[in-house]
């Protein structure tokens, strides 16, 4: 079992060589193997703020609290030592790296987090088969990462590193957003056949409930000014996208 801890989490992002904003204001989760966990909340709360902070992001830093995996210190850790231990972050926003092709970027990967390369003809049948599953051109393979891609291109290849890549803990950031219902359905699906087939524990930050109707949560989180303002099952999503987050905005801001 997996045990993933935000323990009184602040951090501040910085603005300028000199100049820095607190955004997180004490954060408390916890995120066992198997459980999804769906971050709502408005913009500017400090979702998107929370992801890159724990993956280590260089804007971000965190000034109080600890964030376990395990028992160990993930801050302690450097970015590329948090994902071999097994933490795993799908950005809002990936970024391109032209002439580095889709699939030595991933087979490089996988050789990183599983310590030894996969060989070549085991790898390969590894990658088309997922890459089928999410629907991606075998093309795309030897295209340069996310170089030229649409907005639904790259949300699958996220979920085509979090397959290959079989992280203990996922942080999907705003994965849904951008997405057509088709693309949506697929990402979603990919997302579920890593869930059945591991104990990946899942931070899923959303807007939107849509993507809860596919990929269902244990729990419903509210984030409003850089807080965890409530907490519910997935029935919340439903409320939320109702009502909306103003009440919760309201309440923190009045703190």
């Amino acid at each position: 079992m997996t045990k993933f801890e935000l323990r009184g989490v602040r951090a501040d992002v910085l603005i300028g060589a000199e100049e820095r904003e607190e955004i997180l204001k004490g954060v408390d989760l916890t995120i066992n193997s198997g459980e999804t966990h769906a971050i709502m909340g408005p913009n500017g709360s400090g979702k998107s703020t929370l992801a890159y902070a724990i993956a280590g992001h260089p804007r971000y830093e965190i000034t109080d609290g600890e964030v376990l995996l395990d028992g160990e210190n993930v801050l302690e850790m450097s970015v590329d030592e948090r994902a071999r231990a097994g933490l795993f972050l799908a950005m809002q926003y990936p970024v391109e790296v032209p002439g580095v092709s889709m699939s030595n970027f991933l087979r490089s990967s996988v050789t990183a987090v599983r310590g030894e390369a996969p060989k070549l003809r085991t790898f390969s049948k590894e990658l088309q088969g997922s890459m089928s599953d999410l629907s991606i051109d075998p093309s795309f393979a030897n295209r340069g990462v996310n170089e030229g891609f649409s907005g639904g291109e790259k949300k699958r290849h996220e979920i085509l590193q979090l397959e290959l890549l079989k992280p203990r803990m996922a942080i999907l950031d705003e994965t849904d957003s951008g997405l057509d219902v088709d693309a949506l359905k697929v990402v979603s699906e990919g997302i579920n056949r890593v869930r059945s087939n591991s104990d990946l524990g899942v931070m899923l930050i959303t807007h939107y409930s849509r993507v809860l109707n596919h990929v269902q949560p244990d729990f419903v989180h509210v984030f409003a000014n850089g807080q965890i303002a409530a907490s519910g099952g997935p029935e919340m999503a439903e409320q939320l996208e109702s009502e909306g987050y103003e009440r919760f905005v309201k309440a923190g801001a009045n703190k």
